[in-house]
């Protein structure tokens, strides 16, 4: 068996993203999609466990790879516990927690089920890295107005940290040396302040904070959310989706594809460009809020995710933030890879895999 076998698992709502990867070079990837009727007969997400692994096995049968050949499986790390980042052994403690939904259902609560399923099959070790409940807040950062409603860190962490790695790679310096605020722009939006190896500071982007984005609604006027929320004709459930599933850009332009509203803004659309122009202000704003914190010493605001490839939103922010550090993008999302760099860390010793507890 080689030791530089290392499938990732990246499970999404509607789909299964996997790549084989060989030490940190990706040999072979593939997207398992699932239509919403397979999906019906299932009452919670983790129930959906065997469904995934079969198809997986298939994959692997279908491409000529034995499980055997594994040395590690690495899956998405889910809403577990508050936790520091890195690289965590799956253990029984994790999965009863990943199978109870401990913060809650989410798909990548998947991620360490399908690992040790595969994993032990294999004979392999299974890990999850850097999972969207990362938590290194600075203990002033938790603090929120209220003792009923503690700041809470639930971020991109993976992409973000990979990001920050990548930029300390860049720049020959470690992830441990260097103070970076970094913005994941996608359908969520979450910027976080890296200062020596830790996320110190960063927007719950799950629970509403932050800048708006293409269907979340971001931070909201406090009190006229209250407000709304006690109109007789609102329910729990119609507040979770106007500010989770159809807030943001969706609300203003009934619509979330950000192609399409930087083809109209750039057209003459004046609603489409204040929308748009509106978000990249917000992402702005946030980036610049966590500048006093370490002094203004910043050595980089990195701009990653989906929308950093608009040069249209890249340049506003830069044009606003510009002062602060230089802005370097790197667009889109770097989970896979991410995920195979956890564990190649940990199988040639670079770092000691954490345990779950």
């Amino acid at each position: 068996m080689s030791e530089n076998n290392i499938l990732v698992i990246n499970p999404g709502s509607t789909s299964t993203k996997l790549a084989l990867y060989q030490g940190q070079q990706e040999v072979m990837a593939s997207t398992i999609e699932h239509s919403q009727e397979e999906l019906a007969g299932y009452e919670n997400i983790t129930d959906q466990l065997d469904l995934r692994v079969k198809y997986i096995r298939e994959f692997l049968k279908d491409n000529s790879v034995s499980i055997k050949d594994l040395s590690a499986v690495v899956g998405r790390g889910g809403l577990l516990k508050p936790i520091p980042g890195g690289t965590y052994k799956v253990n029984q403690k994790m999965l009863k927690d990943l199978k109870a939904g401990l913060q809650g259902e989410h798909a990548s609560n998947l991620g360490g089920l399908i690992a040790d399923s595969l994993a032990e099959e294999a004979g392999a070790k299974a890990f999850i890295v850097d999972p969207v409940v990362v938590d290194e807040l600075k203990e002033l950062a938790r603090l929120s107005g209220h003792p009923l409603f503690e700041r809470k860190s639930i971020f991109h962490a993976l992409n973000q940290k990979a990001v920050a790695r990548n930029y300390a790679s860049d720049v020959n310096k470690d992830y441990n040396e260097i103070t970076v605020i970094v913005a994941h722009l996608g359908g969520g939006i979450s910027v976080g302040l890296h200062h020596q190896g830790k996320v110190i500071d960063v927007n719950n982007a799950l629970a509403g904070e932050g800048p708006y984005s293409p269907n979340r609604s971001g931070g909201l006027p406090t009190l006229d959310l209250a407000n709304y929320c006690y109109e007789p004709e609102n329910d729990y459930n119609d507040v979770k989706k106007k500010l989770l599933g159809s807030g943001g850009v969706v609300a203003y332009l009934n619509t979330n594809d950000m192609r399409e509203v930087e083809e109209k803004a750039e057209a003459g659309n004046k609603e489409a460009d204040l929308i748009y122009s509106g978000m990249a202000y917000q992402v702005a704003k946030e980036i610049g809020s966590l500048g006093p914190i370490v002094n203004g010493k910043v050595d980089a605001i990195l701009l990653t995710g989906g929308i950093a490839y608009s040069d249209y939103f890249v340049d506003q922010v830069k044009d606003q933030v510009g002062f602060l550090a230089p802005v370097k993008v790197y667009p889109g999302e770097e989970e896979m890879s991410a995920l195979a760099a956890g564990a190649v860390r940990v199988l040639t010793g670079q770092e000691q895999a954490k345990t779950y507890q």
